[in-house]
């Protein structure tokens, strides 16, 4: 059962919104509770992490840390889904 919901979300559209939510249900854990504090929104597509945030200061640290972000999310994922971070 599970590796047929697995193929089913591998070539459905609707891939990128469940990986998503995986990703913000995880996303204190992976970077910490002030900074899932201040961010407002993250989605993806295709392989970038699109990160919102309307806080100028995080937004610049979080520019600082795009190759991290990029590690910390593929390791609690448990596969490489990330390879650009994008910081709005």
């Amino acid at each position: 059962m599970a590796e047929a919901l697995q193929q089913f979300l591998n070539e459905s559209r609707i891939k990128g919104d469940v990986q998503a939510f995986q990703i913000q249900e995880a996303w204190e854990s992976i970077m910490g509770k002030t900074i899932a504090r201040y961010t407002d929104t993250i989605k993806i597509f295709g392989d970038r992490l699109v990160i919102s945030t309307s806080v100028g200061p995080l937004k610049n640290e979080l520019h600082f840390q795009k190759e991290s972000i990029i590690r910390r999310v593929n390791e609690a994922m448990g596969a490489v889904i990330i390879k650009e971070v994008i910081i709005q």
